[in-house]
Formats: structure tokens, sequence, C-alpha cells
């Protein structure tokens, strides 16, 4: 099956929207992607990793950052709030995995690098990200299929 937003175009516009919402917003666009490409491998969506890592690779992220997202607690190539932001990202999408998905303390370092403005950016990427993952996974979408 083809991606439900393309099979049904009319839901696709409104996700588009709130994406150059979220885009901006005054957080780093590299964070963004940063968060997109980390919550799209929790999901293992690959057509969404494969993306998120050409995106990101275009708006001038490194190769070492993007082969290090995975494993962004042990790599030296992050900010302090790239892995807020990256832990908020993997709090958000793993919601079942802990009775308590998004710690306080995951939320209050978040809160610590980040206006309420942004907190809300980054919250929206990564529903945004979750929604395109659950998409594309469900239907098997096939990474950089779609250009």
């Amino acid at each position: 099956m083809k991606n439900p937003a393309v099979v049904l175009p009319e839901a696709m516009q409104p996700i588009l929207t709130l994406n150059k919402v979220i885009q901006k917003s005054s957080v780093d666009p590299l964070t963004l992607e940063l968060v997109h490409l980390r919550a799209s491998q929790i999901n293992s969506c690959s057509s969404c990793v494969d993306a998120g890592a050409r995106s990101a690779k275009k708006a001038g992220e490194t190769d070492e950052r993007l082969r290090a997202v995975a494993a962004w607690r042990e790599s030296p190539y992050f900010t302090d709030a790239e892995r807020a932001a990256l832990a908020l990202a993997e709090s958000a999408t793993r919601l079942s995995d802990r009775s308590d998905p998004v710690p306080d303390e995951v939320w209050d370092e978040a809160a610590r690098h980040f206006t309420e403005e942004q907190l809300a950016a980054i919250v929206l990427m990564i529903a945004v990200t979750n929604l395109f993952n659950r998409l594309n996974a469900t239907t098997r979408q096939i990474a950089g299929a779609w250009g």
C-alpha cells in the first residue's frame, strides 16, 4: 500500500503545515533533524531514517554525528542541549516502556536548555515523526523509494 497520507492527500496538507510551523521555530534546525532521526531509529522506520539522515546531511549535519545518533549518550559529538532533546525524543517515543514515560529529570533537563516555545516545537517534531513512523512502518514503505 502507498503511504496513507498519499492515498488520502487531504490528510497530508495539515501534516505539512504543522511541520512548517515547527521548522519556523527558534530551535536549531539540526537539533530538530537529530530528534527526527532518533525517533525514527527507535521505531525502525527505514524510510524515515533514510530520509532523516539525508535531510540532516543536506542541512549541514556531519557524518560523524549522523553515525553516532543511535549511541548519543556515549558519543562526544553532541551538546548538552542536543542531548536533552534526544533524551526527550527517546522518552516521548517509548511511552509504554515505563510507568512514567517522560520522567521529570528528562523534562527538566530539556526545559533547562529550551524555552517553552522551543519545547513545544520539539514535542511537536517528536509527535509528527512518530506519526510518519507509524504510517510508513505499518505500510512497509521502502527507504529511498519516494525520493
